[in-house]
């Protein structure tokens, strides 16, 4: 089993940054990749970033590109999202996942693990 808890989400206006953590625990050694998705109101969840498991890797949707960062700290068993020059198109409930075995990097769908989710909102 695996446990992951996001937190660091908050409002920001446009152009700010937030920091999103999602602590791991449990069976995480045999994770493929690790997520961020984000599901906004009236919309499909969708990937936002992945990282893969062997630190190597990474992928981000287009409309993040240049403006989020993904990272893990393996001492930790943290997994971040760092969020520059947010957008109102950003407001989501942002969810991390985790990814057992293959992992797709631009689809790592279906995902093994979800966490709670934490909600990011961006106004103007």
């Amino acid at each position: 089993q695996v446990q992951l808890v996001e937190s660091g989400g908050g409002s920001v206006q446009v152009a700010g940054s937030l920091r999103l953590s999602c602590a791991a625990s449990g069976d995480t050694d045999r994770s493929a990749c690790m997520a961020w998705f984000r599901q906004a109101p009236g919309k499909e969840r969708e990937v936002v970033a992945v990282f893969s498991g062997d630190g190597i890797s990474t992928y981000y949707t287009d409309s993040v590109k240049g403006r989020f960062a993904i990272s893990r700290d393996d001492a930790k068993n943290t997994l971040y999202l760092q969020m520059n020059s947010l957008k109102p198109e950003d407001t989501a409930m942002y969810y991390c996942a985790l990814k057992l075995r293959v992992c797709n990097l631009s689809n790592p769908n279906p995902i093994d693990y979800w966490g709670q989710g934490t909600q990011v909102t961006v106004s103007s």
